[in-house]
């Protein structure tokens, strides 16, 4: 079956369903930062953080296997393994954040966050960032104005921009616009590496100061850690760390189980407490026994390899690399290896990634207009690999540059 039959029999059944690239591409198996499509050449992976510690890893595989041959259920009952994966992920965060709910999504997690917040603090107001995406759900995606669009953004939302260098915060006038609607803030939510927004490290103190702001006006601080966490921005393990803030409530996903489903939510105790006492949360899938078992092998492939470490070592190579290679890079920035670079406008963005793609690398795109390229590939992207992705890069915005590329637009 050729490439145009399947995509013609996705078009009947997944009409709502996007693809990436002008050109499909069938991917029919992966194994570490590879891809391999069903004529059998392999793709260079630069942009799949769900992957986390490598496509197929055979750690991750046998151990749900394993767990999936014994026992697989639901959280009404006590799992010993279950139970030892939550009191791991709560010691990877720091006091006083210990209390563990699990989810089987990024979307679902800050689901419940945003549930939580609006329960302890009895009000509605949200405070996210200007082109921020927090999930698929209801009440995510009305808080998510990279897909709903900043016209269609429900009057409990408001916005603040990302953190540019030399930048304010701007929550207290986010307070402000909410309170003229006639609404009291629950909580601000940033994606700690601001990934859609274009994807920023925050400017030393950026970070304390937004919480604080929100906190005077009596709402909570919400880390979403779906895209940053665990090791995508080095040995700190996550966007908030090292920027002089605890959050109220953080939230996992993406990387936790290695594409297998499996996020959560760690709040404090008094937090977890004033929600239990006016709220309820059960999922029947999340936090299962293989779930569990999936994200234990993730952390111990991760300590073992020294992953978040690598992460460190070639996000900065690709920044040393990409800064003022070209006159078309604008800036390259973000922290760990979520990189993103610059190049002023979506059309050439575009064209850029689809060279990328037509030599076999992929990467994608954020931003407001669409203008940064997005890199952020497994963490078992090594050196060698990042060479590869460079030489992509340098031929796909030579063609574009040169004139000789598509003129087409976004």
């Amino acid at each position: 079956m050729t490439l145009d039959d399947v995509l013609a029999r996705r078009r009947v059944v997944m009409p709502g369903m996007r693809l990436a690239y002008r050109e499909p591409l069938r991917i029919v198996s992966g194994e570490g930062v590879w891809l391999t499509d069903a004529g059998g050449d392999r793709y260079l992976d630069a942009y799949n953080n769900v992957a986390h510690v490598g496509h197929g890893r055979p750690e991750v595989v046998e151990a749900i296997a394993r767990q999936a041959a014994v026992l697989n259920t639901n959280t009404r009952y006590l799992v010993d393994g279950v139970v030892a994966y939550a009191e791991r992920i709560a010691r990877l965060l720091p006091d006083p954040l210990e209390v563990v709910w699990f989810a089987n999504s990024g979307s679902e997690a800050n689901d419940l966050a945003w549930r939580i917040a609006r329960t302890v603090t009895e009000r509605e107001g949200m405070i996210v960032t200007r082109n921020a995406y927090h999930g698929s759900t209801h009440l995510t995606m009305a808080t998510s104005p990279e897909e709903l669009g900043h016209d269609r953004l429900p009057p409990w939302v408001a916005t603040i921009g990302p953190p540019v260098a030399g930048s304010e915060p701007g929550v207290e006038a986010a307070v402000a616009r909410l309170a003229a609607a006639g609404h009291l803030p629950a909580a601000l939510a940033c994606d700690t590496v601001f990934s859609s927004d274009g994807i920023f490290e925050p400017p030393a103190g950026w970070l304390a100061a937004a919480a604080g702001e929100v906190r005077t006006a009596g709402g909570l601080f919400v880390a979403d850690e779906v895209q940053a966490g665990f090791g995508r921005v080095g040995p700190r393990l996550w966007g908030f760390a090292g920027h002089g803030v605890v959050p109220d409530i953080v939230t996992l996903g993406k990387p936790m189980g290695n594409g297998h489903p499996l996020a959560a939510v760690v709040t404090t105790r008094r937090i977890a407490d004033a929600f239990r006492a006016d709220g309820y949360y059960f999922s029947t899938f999340a936090g299962n026994p293989v779930a569990a078992a999936a994200g234990m092998a993730v952390l111990d492939v991760m300590e073992g390899d020294g992953l978040p470490a690598r992460a460190s070592r070639v996000g900065a190579l690709l920044h040393r690399e990409l800064a003022g290679r070209h006159p078309s890079i604008r800036e390259v920035r973000g922290p760990g290896s979520f990189v993103g670079v610059d190049l002023g406008t979506g059309r050439l963005a575009q064209e850029v990634m689809e060279g990328m793609r037509a030599r076999r690398v992929l990467v994608g795109r954020t931003g407001g207009g669409g203008e940064v390229l997005k890199i952020r590939p497994p963490l078992v992207f090594g050196e060698e690999h990042a060479g590869l992705l460079l030489a992509a890069f340098d031929g796909a915005l030579g063609d574009q540059t040169s004139g000789s590329g598509s003129s087409s637009s976004v």
